[in-house]
């Protein structure tokens, strides 16, 4: 794994430090389709960050699938986002090692292989 990608739907920019690298799917140019950030995301090898439930949906089509983090609460502030984002991104890295999708909800973390 060599980093993350994020979703338009999300900051280009967080307010905590990640142990590896994360990336805006803006840097792929102006909105692209789920197929180019999926399959940027599996040639780069990036877990794709996203609210989009398409990207979670499409994980059980894929034999080799990248891995996705499913970020499954509504609209909120950007300093609530950034302050629960780092509350929780240590764990979302220790379960993404292991499991293809991690389903990120404001009271648990689901993981599955």
């Amino acid at each position: 794994m060599n980093g993350f990608l994020f979703d338009e739907n999300l900051p280009a920019k967080v307010l905590f430090i990640p142990s590896l690298p994360i990336i805006h799917v803006s840097t792929l140019g102006n909105s692209p389709s789920d197929s180019q950030i999926w399959q940027y995301a599996k040639d780069k090898n990036l877990v794709i960050v996203s609210k989009d439930v398409d990207f979670s949906d499409r994980l059980m089509l894929d034999l080799s699938p990248p891995k996705v983090v499913h970020l499954r609460f509504g609209n909120m502030r950007k300093s609530v986002f950034h302050s629960f984002l780092a509350s929780v991104w240590t764990q979302i890295e220790d379960l993404v090692t292991d499991h293809k999708l991690i389903n990120v909800y404001l009271d648990r973390i689901e993981a599955f292989k």
